[in-house]
């Protein structure tokens, strides 16, 4: 993208201005570093502007404007992506849909809401809680990520396993794609006629166009919920216990893992009542009718057992059962009582090669002269490996990627996949072929083409940086060179 001189720059700011309000856009440098980075610190790109747009017609309005100037485009939430999805890896336009965060329609009866992409997740709930409802899908972010952003990189959570991802609770979509065209996909029901759009749309990263509205799914909550933790002495006995909690024929709402160093910083941080001595534990939840679920507890519990568990106990009380959670949700914040830096990994393997798995990323980021903290979505095997790192010490982060590359690998061979929730983004382009043929990775990119035939819309994302997707080697990590306003940064 060619740089914009500083009268250039100065025009396009009072046009943006003029589209969305004044003091709703940013162009000085010093305000515009606040959005160069999302949750992977590693990655960073400055934007040449940032906008807070309060309606669909004024994202429509932008995204032309970017268009007729050939600028790229990416919107953005909370910024707690953890792939660098929302970056603006070629400058251009940022679209922060922030102030496009209210709760426009809830309809009981048919149970479902309309809101707007930047809503906080938890929030919907807080909304509908008082009448007995609730948005299932939870990040573990869910207190500061948005739902435009969860649709972005279709967005799981610990109770992924019983209740799905964003895609399995979105109904519709008012979208402005690419070319600034405002569209409706899907609904409000969930049979649909025709092709499944909003099926496409939802994990396409932002790389399909901008959704403005989003039409979701609400449950009633659950008559009695149950949390167990079982405490183990070694972690091939709680990836064990996970398979035969299964086997049971068990379908429990939610099965977390913690290891011993992230249950130490939780303790520091929280002090939630996880047994600093651990090897692991694991988080059980089940929820559902009242009928029936002290049999099924017992069953968990007995499952645990049998796989070797030191201990096993069911929370007493609601306060006990969210200050487990809290140690769970909290695990990310609380690295930072251990380590200056981290980064999170996101694969995905069967549930049955944990043991295997666990092991040999411990022994990856050992190789590599590093820790690792371990808390993850245990019950759909979505792994994520937090790689603990000093950013000061000259060589460091540069080990971090190669073990992250090495672990992606490894997700890939025991027949997973190199990301659960968090997306390809920019952080993990170059893996794909991992997973993907050329031939399918032409697909994708032809399919990319027929929504966004321009490029312009979140450029960079995705797909491989090389030439021929058949270049990429067996092992073959490039970071990527990101440039902005002559920003030069590498991860």
């Amino acid at each position: 993208m060619a740089v914009l001189t500083e009268s250039r720059k100065a025009s396009l700011r009072r046009e943006l201005e003029a589209l969305v309000g004044a003091g709703a856009v940013l162009a000085d440098p010093d305000e515009l570093l606040v959005y160069e980075s999302d949750g992977l610190t590693l990655l960073r790109a400055l934007a040449d502007f940032v906008v807070f747009p309060t309606s669909a017609e004024q994202v429509s309005a932008v995204v032309r404007l970017a268009n007729r100037e050939g600028l790229p485009f990416v919107a953005r939430g909370a910024g707690t992506g953890l792939s660098g999805g929302c970056l603006p890896a070629q400058g251009g336009i940022v679209l922060s849909l922030m102030r496009m965060n209210r709760v426009l329609e809830v309809d009981y009866d048919n149970q479902l809401a309309v809101v707007e992409p930047g809503l906080v997740n938890l929030h919907l709930s807080w909304r509908v809680g008082p009448r007995g409802y609730y948005y299932a899908p939870d990040p573990s972010s869910q207190q500061a990520c948005t739902l435009g952003g969860n649709i972005a990189n279709n967005s799981g959570g610990p109770h992924t396993l019983k209740y799905g991802v964003t895609t399995n609770h979105v109904l519709g979509l008012e979208v402005v794609l690419p070319d600034g065209e405002i569209a409706w996909l899907g609904g409000r029901t969930r049979a649909r006629a025709g092709y499944d759009l909003v099926g496409v749309f939802v994990g396409s990263e932002g790389t399909f166009g901008i959704a403005t509205k989003i039409v979701v799914r609400i449950l009633k909550k659950p008559q009695a919920v149950k949390t167990v933790l079982a405490v183990f002495d070694a972690i091939d006995q709680a990836s064990a216990a996970v398979s035969a909690i299964i086997a049971r024929g068990l379908v429990p709402a939610a099965v977390e893992m913690i290891d011993q160093l992230t249950i130490q910083a939780v303790e520091d941080a929280f002090g939630c009542g996880y047994p600093r001595d651990a090897a692991a534990a694991l988080l059980v939840e089940l929820d559902g009718l009242a009928v029936g679920m002290e049999a099924q507890a017992e069953r968990i519990v007995q499952a645990c057992r049998d796989s070797g568990a030191r201990e096993v106990r069911t929370a007493r009380d609601e306060a006990e059962r969210q200050l487990l959670w809290k140690g769970r949700k909290s695990a990310f914040g609380a690295y930072g009582r251990v380590s200056p830096a981290y980064m999170v990994m996101d694969g995905v393997i069967p549930r049955t090669r944990l043991p295997y798995v666990l092991r040999r990323v411990n022994e990856i980021v050992a190789a590599h002269g590093l820790r690792v903290g371990n808390v993850f979505h245990a019950g759909d095997g979505n792994l994520h490996p937090n790689i603990l790192y000093d950013p000061r010490r000259p060589g460091e982060e540069a080990r971090v990627v190669a073990a992250g590359a090495a672990i992606m690998r490894l997700c890939a061979e025991v027949g997973g996949s190199i990301s659960g929730e968090h997306g390809i983004g920019l952080e993990k382009a170059d893996f794909m072929p991992f997973i993907f043929s050329a031939a399918d990775l032409a697909l994708m990119q032809r399919l990319k083409h027929a929504f966004n035939p321009t490029g312009l819309c979140n450029p960079g994302k995705i797909f491989p940086t090389s030439k021929s997707c058949a270049e990429v080697g067996p092992v073959a990590y490039r970071p990527h060179a990101i440039e902005a306003k002559g920003l030069a940064q590498r991860f």
